[in-house]
């Protein structure tokens, strides 16, 4: 086995020990995806299938069944094929699953009806989430169907089907070592492309053009995927928060919301920075902008071991809500602003999500109706933002179309908060003096 891939099968051993007993797993990989008439998005591998396998070819299938004695890890996938090497490249095949991906078993895909049922076969227990591929479901519950049909008192048939995200969404909410490694490389080379935005940025560009900063920048980092559709708002648009048309030319005295993350190796940074078009915050930029930094700051101060998810937000809600209420764009007492949600009318979200393999990445924030604790290894966003939309007629001229999101990725750690995204320039005199070197 390749050392790569030593963290995958790792991962695969950890799954099976945490299974119920005389159980069989089930993973399959994603297919490829038509763009347009015959021709296909370039392919992505599913993020479950990845994390157990690192193996980056679509339809294949992962089975784990824990004691079996002729190997508990079995890939089924695609056997090599002269005519697909020549269009589409070389592929794995059987052999090389097992010597360099380190399966214990291999089969071609061809043999999935033949072999599957097999290894289902006296198993109590089927961990498989069904929903999200209805090709395989269907042939997940034929042969399910089949073998209790055909159950006699010396082959058991499996009982019941357990949803395998419940446990291993669990499992990849915590970040080895491995994966922290391959996130800071994402986030760097994110913060890199904000950097590169900020020095483009100016009036008359069209917000496309910083989206191609960062564009060039990701690729050329070896990050060609983006975790999103990139976001680049300015003036009005940074108030739409999912905003991504990116098709404004900007204007003197406006700012610019940038939202955008590469991913690398599959993995996800997820950053925002809000910066003026000239170079320059106004008076009235820079007193919303230092509310959304200090809330900012307030939430990952809370990022500790032990503490629950929900602080954090509770932290960016209390300051953003005091700062409305200085610049008299709230009125009434701060409590009673907060416990009525008056702040949900200029910031309407949550202050963050998990971050991974999937930009918003797995894990429950609740447990058993209450809000989990962290724990080292979890890697979250921190994302407060205060958007004051151009037509707002309720607040003074002076504040309308200021929207303002400030975003990093952050660590859990034993030692306190680890924000990977720190070098992006964030305070208003970094952004200034980066814009205008």
């Amino acid at each position: 086995m390749r050392s790569s891939f030593k963290n995958h099968a790792a991962r695969r051993q950890r799954l099976m020990t945490d299974m119920v007993d005389n159980a069989v797993a089930l993973v399959p990989a994603a297919s490829q995806k038509i763009r347009s008439r015959d021709t296909h998005f370039r392919f992505r591998q599913d993020s479950d299938f990845w994390y157990l396998s690192g193996f980056n070819e679509p339809d294949a299938l992962i089975v784990l069944v824990p004691g079996r004695p002729h190997g508990e890890a079995i890939l089924f996938c695609a056997e090599p094929d002269p005519k697909t090497a020549l269009w589409e490249g070389e592929q794995v095949g059987p052999e090389r699953a097992v010597s360099d991906y380190g399966f214990d078993d291999a089969f071609p895909l061809d043999d999935i009806d033949d072999i599957l049922p097999g290894l289902m076969e006296g198993r109590e227990h089927v961990y498989y989430s069904v929903g999200l591929r209805p090709d395989f479901d269907q042939r997940v519950l034929g042969i399910l169907a089949h073998l209790r049909q055909h159950a006699s008192s010396l082959s058991l048939a499996p009982g019941d089907l357990i949803d395998l995200h419940r446990l291993l969404h669990e499992h990849r909410l915590i970040k080895d070592a491995a994966e922290l490694e391959v996130m800071r490389k994402a986030a760097d080379i994110t913060v890199a492309g904000h950097q590169a935005a900020m020095r483009a940025a100016a009036p008359g560009v069209y917000e496309y053009q910083l989206e191609a900063e960062l564009q060039y920048v990701f690729a050329r980092h070896g990050a060609r995927e983006q975790a999103y559709a990139p976001i680049v708002g300015s003036g009005p648009n940074a108030c739409t928060l999912h905003y991504d048309k990116n098709s404004r030319r900007m204007c003197d005295g406006e700012l610019v919301l940038i939202d955008a993350g590469c991913e690398y190796q599959m993995y996800a940074a997820d950053v925002t920075r809000t910066f003026p078009v000239n170079g320059r915050f106004s008076p009235e930029q820079k007193a919303v902008y230092e509310i959304v930094l200090l809330a900012q700051k307030a939430a990952i101060e809370q990022l500790q071991v032990g503490l629950p998810w929900q602080a954090s937000h509770d932290a960016s809600v209390r300051i953003i809500t005091e700062g409305l209420l200085d610049l008299g764009i709230l009125r009434g007492t701060l409590n009673d602003l907060i416990d009525t949600k008056a702040y949900q009318a200029f910031y309407m979200h949550r202050v963050g999500h998990w971050l991974g393999l999937d930009v918003h990445d797995v894990g429950d924030y609740q447990r058993e109706g209450r809000w989990r604790d962290l724990l080292a290894g979890m890697v979250t966003t921190v994302e407060p933002g205060i958007y004051i939309a151009s037509d707002n007629a309720l607040v003074h001229e002076r504040w309308r179309g200021i929207g303002i999101r400030i975003e990093d990725d952050v660590l859990i750690s034993e030692r306190g908060p680890e924000v990977l995204t720190e070098q992006a320039p964030k305070t208003v005199e970094e952004i200034e003096l980066w814009m205008n070197r």
